[in-house]
């Protein structure tokens, strides 16, 4: 592969979190309506050659394929409204805090930068301690993705879990 396309392309809607250490995205190879598997590993391309080591995923494991062939590790916590929520997101956030605290450069990622994603990107910022008023991590997450969080993100916030409750 030369030219332009050598390093893949950026997926949908990247926007770093922390600069070169937590970054979020729509699922690599675009939304399950329009996901295309030459899509994704160009995206895949992409984010290894930006330094991404480690992929966390919100998504049931039937939607996720495995960026293993690029040599990203990944892991899955399906975010299901009505299912054991605060469990998940603890699981969730405690790897995020691992990756980083690893080194691990680290996308999170939903089908879509949804209110459910945001949603879990305000509850690890809570969660971790980086923020600790509800009102300034929301009005943070506002700012940096250029939209209002709407219920869905706010259900997710919703059902944040204490630190240590995993």
């Amino acid at each position: 592969m030369k030219g332009k396309w050598a390093a893949g392309i950026e997926p949908r809607n990247f926007t770093w979190v922390f600069r070169d250490k937590l970054a979020v995205s729509e699922r690599p190879g675009g939304s399950t309506m329009v996901h295309r598997k030459v899509r994704r590993d160009e995206e895949l391309l992409w984010l290894k050659h930006t330094g991404i080591t480690r992929i966390v995923s919100v998504l049931p494991p039937a939607a996720v394929e495995t960026a293993d062939s690029v040599g990203i590790s990944n892991a899955n916590y399906p975010l299901m409204i009505g299912g054991d929520l605060p469990v998940v997101l603890a699981q969730c956030y405690q790897d995020l805090a691992d990756s980083l605290e690893r080194g691990d450069v680290t996308l999170l990622h939903g089908d879509e930068v949804s209110d459910r994603l945001l949603g879990v990107v305000i509850g690890y910022l809570m969660w971790s301690g980086r923020v600790t008023s509800l009102p300034m991590a929301i009005s943070s997450v506002e700012r940096l993705f250029r939209r209002s969080l709407g219920p869905e993100g706010r259900l997710i916030v919703q059902e944040l879990p204490v630190r240590g409750d995993h």
